[in-house]
C-alpha cells in the first residue's frame, strides 16, 4: 500500500517550509574579509573628534564594527557553519538555538541577540564602571548606601542572565565577555571577597577565548545565583575555543583576541586584588602584544592607558616606585599625544594626563613622599575645575543658541 495522500493543509504546511531561495540575503564575507574595527574608515561615520587616527590617515569607527563581529546579528558563523540552505531552512522552522521559555521566548533570535548586546554593554549614570578606564581600585570599602549595594547586585545580575543567554544561543564570544564583565562585576561588589570568584570568572573566558577546548556545564556554573562549584566535578572540555583551527574555519581570529584582552585585563585586575601583584602584572602584560597592531585612536588608547597604568600600580603596591612611574609616564604620554597632536580627542586626552598624574600622586604618598603627591593632586584638582567652568560655559552658550534660533 501507498502512503496516503496530504490533506490541503498538509500540503500548505509544506509548501509553508520550503525555501525560497530567491529571496536570500547575499552570503557572508570569507573570515579572512572581517576585520573589525581594526581597519581606519576613510570618513568619519560618527561625530565629534575622538574617532580620528593619530599618526595616519583615517577615522576610528568607536568599536562598531568590532561589536558587530562579536554579536554577529546577522549570524554570519551559523550561516557559515550549516551553509546557506540548512540555515534558512532551520530559521524559518525556528529550530535555531534559542531561549525559548522565560521573558525572552516570544523573541526571535535575532532580537534575543539584541537583548544579549544591551545586558552586556549598555550603561546609565549609576554605572559605577561608566567610562573608557578600566584601572582596578577597591569600591568596596563597606561604606556603600543601600542603593549602591542595589545597583550593584542587579549589575552583576545582569552579567549572570547574559552569560545564560549567551549559551543558550551558542554564542562562545558572547560567553567569554559574559563571564570578564562578572569578573568585573564581582570585585565592583565585593572587592577582595569576591576576588577568588572573580579569577575563576576570567579564568573560564580565557578558557573560550583560547586555543583549546571548554567545558559548557562548567562554565554553566557561573550564570547561577550563587554558583554552586563541585569538589570532584569531572570536566568535559569538548566544545573548541575561539582561536580553535575548527573555529577559524568560520569566524576571524580578531574575535578571539577581543575576548582574550578583556579577559586577560580583568583577570590581571582580579590577582591585584588578591594582592598577587607578580601574577597580575604578567596577566597585564599579555594584553599589549594584542595593542600593538590596533589603530591610535582614543578608544584604543584608553585600553593601553589602563594597562600601563595597572602595571605601574602593581609596582607601587610592592614598593617600586621608579618602575611604577615609568609606566604612568607612558600612560600620560598617551593623554599628551592626543592634546598635542592633530586630531586628537582632547577630553580623552585631559582624561588621560588627569588618570596618570592621580597614580602617581597616590604612589608617591605610598613611597611617603607626601609633598609632592600633594603638589600633583592639586594641579589635577585645579584642571578639573577649570574643564568643568569651561563645560558649563560651553554648555550655556549651545542653550542660548538654540534659543535664539
Amino acid at each position: 500500500m501507498g502512503k496516503n495522500a496530504k490533506s490541503a493543509r498538509g500540503v500548505q504546511k509544506a509548501l509553508g517550509r520550503k525555501l525560497d531561495k530567491s529571496t536570500l540575503p547575499p552570503p557572508p564575507p570569507p573570515p579572512e574579509k572581517e576585520h573589525g574595527s581594526s581597519k581606519p574608515l576613510d570618513e568619519p561615520n560618527l561625530p565629534g573628534n575622538g574617532f580620528k587616527v593619530l599618526g595616519k590617515e583615517g577615522y576610528d569607527d568607536g568599536g562598531v564594527a568590532d561589536l558587530s563581529l562579536l554579536i554577529d546579528l546577522e549570524d554570519n558563523v551559523q550561516r557559515r557553519r550549516r551553509g546557506e540552505t540548512e540555515y534558512f531552512t532551520k530559521l524559518k522552522a525556528d529550530l535555531l538555538p534559542r531561549a525559548t521559555v522565560g521573558p525572552m521566548a516570544e523573541l526571535t533570535r535575532r532580537d534575543q541577540k539584541v537583548s544579549l548586546a544591551q545586558l552586556l554593554f549598555s550603561e546609565d549614570d549609576k554605572c559605577e564602571d561608566k567610562g573608557p578606564s578600566e584601572v582596578y581600585t577597591d569600591l568596596a570599602d563597606g561604606e556603600e548606601d543601600v542603593d549602591t549595594i542595589r545597583n550593584r547586585r542587579e549589575r552583576l545580575g545582569q552579567a549572570r542572565a547574559a552569560l545564560k543567554m549567551s549559551l543558550l544561543l551558542r554564542e562562545p564570544a558572547c560567553a567569554s565577555l559574559s563571564l570578564s564583565e562578572l569578573c568585573k562585576r564581582l570585585l565592583i561588589l565585593a572587592g577582595k571577597d569576591g576576588a577568588e570568584a572573580a579569577l575563576r570568572c576570567a579564568d573560564k573566558a580565557i578558557e573560550i577565548a583560547g586555543t583549546g577546548f571548554w567545558d559548557s556545564d562548567e562554565v554553566a556554573i557561573e550564570a547561577e545565583n550563587p554558583p554552586r562549584i563541585k569538589a570532584n566535578y569531572e570536566k568535559n572540555a569538548t566544545a573548541p575555543g575561539l582561536a580553535n583551527p575548527a573555529t577559524l574555519k568560520y569566524q576571524p581570529m580578531r574575535i578571539a583576541y577581543l575576548c582574550l584582552r578583556s579577559a586577560l585585563l580583568q583577570r590581571g585586575n582580579a590577582l591585584a586584588a588578591l594582592g598577587k601583584e607578580e601574577e597580575a602584572r604578567e596577566s597585564y602584560e599579555k594584553v599589549a602584544p594584542l595593542l600593538e597592531e590596533e589603530p591610535r585612536c582614543a578608544r584604543v588608547d584608553w585600553e593601553r592607558h589602563s594597562l600601563w597604568v595597572n602595571i605601574g600600580n602593581t609596582y607601587s603596591r610592592t614598593g617600586n616606585f621608579e618602575l611604577a612611574d615609568k609606566h604612568y609616564k607612558s600612560a600620560e604620554l598617551l593623554g599628551n599625544d592626543h592634546l598635542n597632536e592633530t586630531g586628537g580627542s582632547e577630553s580623552d586626552g585631559k582624561g588621560m594626563v588627569a588618570c596618570a598624574k592621580r597614580a602617581r600622586a597616590f604612589a608617591l604618598k605610598k613611597a611617603g613622599r607626601l609633598d609632592e603627591a600633594k603638589a600633583i593632586m592639586k594641579t589635577v584638582v585645579e584642571q578639573q575645575i577649570k574643564d568643568n567652568l569651561e563645560a558649563e560655559k560651553k554648555e550655556a552658550e549651545e542653550k542660548a543658541a538654540k534659543e535664539t534660533e
